[in-house]
């Protein structure tokens, strides 16, 4: 099992959800990136997706995509996010995600992603572009190389695909919580009921809950439907408006420890 995996069991049997933070890798600076990392940990963050930069991040909002832009000007790589991975293994066993479009993993290819991956520390890959009915290539040898695959469940799709995404994954089903870009919302969508429901009747996986949670209160809502909580734009927005200040590991604490109140209250 691996250590998303093991997450997952020991937070099912604590009855306590599970905190996922997306950071896109890079931003401010590639030399950052442990110390945030750590701090995320330490306000509570239980699993850390780590966004490789693209130049063209279609499903993401302008926050990550402004992020993305400030992460390749700094010269961050796919390469160079799995030197971040293993820079993070020598401090912490926190599982990581890595969160990156098809274009960048194609042309570093799977194989030896997957080799790469697992030899850096890092536990799984999730590809936010890739189609399900396209993803056997793909999920063959990271799932060799002992990685997790995680896929995208949206409000939108049909029985047949939603059977599809838990089918391919594990670790556990990343759902969208509506259709459009990632993004903090001022509230969470009706259709995420409604998904998980689906998705419990198709799988025994762990289910988390992402795009659009900005807040201690979205986060408890969505707490007490699914596994775990995924909390994206609102860390990047920290990021952005503290640059490479020294406010900037204690800000993305705080904010981590208040969605982990509010998760458990």
């Amino acid at each position: 099992m691996s250590r998303i995996g093991e997450l997952f069991t020991r937070k099912r049997a604590e009855k306590k959800p599970v905190l996922i933070g997306y950071i896109t890798a890079g931003d401010p600076s590639p030399e950052r990136m442990p110390s945030l990392i750590a701090a995320l940990e330490r306000g509570g963050v239980d699993l850390i997706e780590l966004g490789v930069p693209f130049s063209d991040p279609v499903a993401d909002g302008p926050v990550i995509m402004k992020a993305s832009e400030r992460a390749l000007a700094a010269g961050m790589t796919l390469a160079k996010v799995l030197d971040l991975a293993r820079a993070v293994r020598l401090q912490s066993e926190i599982p990581l995600l890595l969160f990156s479009y098809l274009n960048p993993v194609m042309r570093y290819g799977f194989s030896k992603l997957a080799a790469d991956a697992k030899a850096a520390g890092a536990d799984g890959c999730l590809l936010t572009d890739l189609s399900v009915e396209e993803a056997d290539e793909f999920v063959a040898p990271l799932r060799e190389a002992g990685l997790d695959t995680v896929f995208l469940a949206a409000p939108t799709s049909p029985p047949e695909r939603l059977r599809r995404v838990a089918d391919h994954s594990s670790g556990f089903v990343y759902l969208v919580s509506r259709t459009g870009v990632t993004g903090e919302q001022s509230r969470l969508s009706a259709s995420v009921g409604p998904l998980v429901e689906s998705l419990r009747a198709r799988t025994a996986l762990p289910l988390a809950v992402g795009f659009g949670i900005s807040t201690p209160e979205q986060a408890r809502e969505t707490a007490r439907l699914a596994d775990g909580v995924v909390v994206g734009s609102a860390f990047v927005r920290i990021v952005e408006a503290q640059g490479a200040g020294p406010g900037l590991e204690p800000a993305l604490e705080a904010f981590a420890r208040a969605l982990k109140t509010g998760m458990e209250g």
